[in-house]
């Protein structure tokens, strides 16, 4: 129909032309694009290896560094990973007294990890998967090496982001009876690292669990009197402890295990205790057996969170040589095993392995060490109970 006696001219394309021909350009785009940026997608099922081999498992020396071929995520930067129970490396060493080096613990104790497999042994009956966590590896926290203040923070937010996340689900449920929040927080292995990441995570789990037992597995107290000292060197990998008492981070129901130190005097001892500690020596082991030293520690920490530090120099120097502040007459690998597992059932919020330094190692066996008895740790914090003994007599 004419307006004003003006014909309009017929249209090109009709909408739905143009619409089409706009989809089929967008489609060519996103196809060109895709050829630039992967110009070789090839179908690996159709390959040689693939078609001869298939798909093939890592050896214990190949792949990826993550413990024992754990999935691993940058965690802190990566929340796709969900986890009851997550492996977490802190490589900071430079509040050290004596030897440094235990900033590369976390990598050599992940390099001797076993791979594959369930890790499952006959002390346990069952292996790290058979009950039920989920378990990942989290990679390190990125630790300055220049500012012992801000490495202190930085361990503490980390610590503390992971310990908000939600659990996988397969976690024990004790841990929300536990939590001021009523809610189930995941639980970490610490790889360190020196001594001293102890307090950055104390102050995080006080966050959520208020005071916790310690068990602290070591050759020194690591309680030093520090109250005439000024400024940041009040805290060190000796010190942590005295400044976690000061904080209130830790119950009055602590307990060392494996103390052979030289002292300066008995000075030492009183406020050792006043920090909130027993004492079981390395020669008690010889004095009262080791299941008198299981059953003390149990007795001590009683049924309260509790948290389990193991200093890798708890162990002799003949079967732990790669330690900042070695001291002879220790516990040998195989009681320290037999130890954990007598503790299975406690309440467990968190535990770490420390003051591994390769640089001093031989043969690695100090790494091979710390990471059996992390094994251990791993079914430790899941069983409700000690295994029974294998054995028919």
């Amino acid at each position: 129909m004419a307006i004003h006696g003006h014909t309009p001219e017929p249209s090109l394309l009709s909408l739905p032309a143009m619409l089409l021909l706009l989809l089929v350009f967008c489609a060519y785009v996103a196809a060109q694009t895709q050829e630039y940026l992967h110009p070789n997608i090839l179908d690996v099922t159709k390959e040689e290896w693939h078609q001869k081999y298939g798909k093939q498992h890592d050896m214990a020396f190949t792949g990826p560094l993550s413990f024992m071929h754990l999935p691993y995520a940058k965690c802190l930067e990566d929340a796709s990973q969900p986890f009851d129970i997550a492996i977490l490396g802190l490589p900071f060493d430079t509040t050290t007294s004596y030897r440094p080096g235990a900033r590369f613990g976390p990598r050599s104790i992940r390099a001797a990890a076993p791979g594959g497999g369930k890790a499952y042994t006959l002390a346990w009956g069952a292996g790290v998967y058979d009950f039920g966590a989920r378990l990942v590896d989290c990679g390190d926290v990125p630790v300055t090496p220049m500012d012992n203040a801000k490495a202190i923070d930085q361990m503490e937010v980390a610590y503390s982001t992971l310990l908000a996340r939600p659990v996988h689900g397969a976690t024990k449920s004790y841990t929300a009876s536990m939590a001021k929040d009523g809610l189930e927080h995941p639980r970490i292995v610490t790889l360190g690292g020196d001594h001293t990441i102890v307090l950055p995570i104390l102050r995080s789990l006080h966050k959520v669990y208020g005071p916790v037992s310690v068990i602290h597995f070591d050759a020194h107290f690591d309680t030093a009197d520090v109250g005439a000292v000024i400024g940041p060197e009040r805290i060190s990998h000796g010190s942590y402890f005295t400044i976690a008492a000061e904080e209130n981070l830790m119950t009055n129901h602590s307990i060392h295990a494996g103390i052979r130190q030289k002292m300066g005097g008995k000075t030492m001892v009183e406020h050792d205790e006043s920090v909130g500690f027993a004492v079981i020596s390395s020669e008690d082991m010889d004095d009262y057996g080791i299941d008198a030293v299981i059953q003390r520690i149990r007795q001590r920490v009683g049924t309260g969170p509790v948290y389990l530090s193991f200093d890798i120099d708890t162990i002799d120097p003949a079967m732990a040589p790669a330690t900042g502040t070695p001291e002879a007459g220790g516990w040998t690998t195989r009681e320290v095993k037999r130890i954990m597992r007598g503790l299975a059932g406690l309440n467990f919020v968190g535990v770490d392995m420390v003051e591994v330094a390769p640089a001093y190692d031989h043969a690695e066996i100090t790494s091979f060490a710390a990471t059996s008895i992390i094994l251990d740790f791993l079914m430790m914090m899941q069983a409700d109970s000690p295994p029974a003994s294998h054995v028919t007599v």
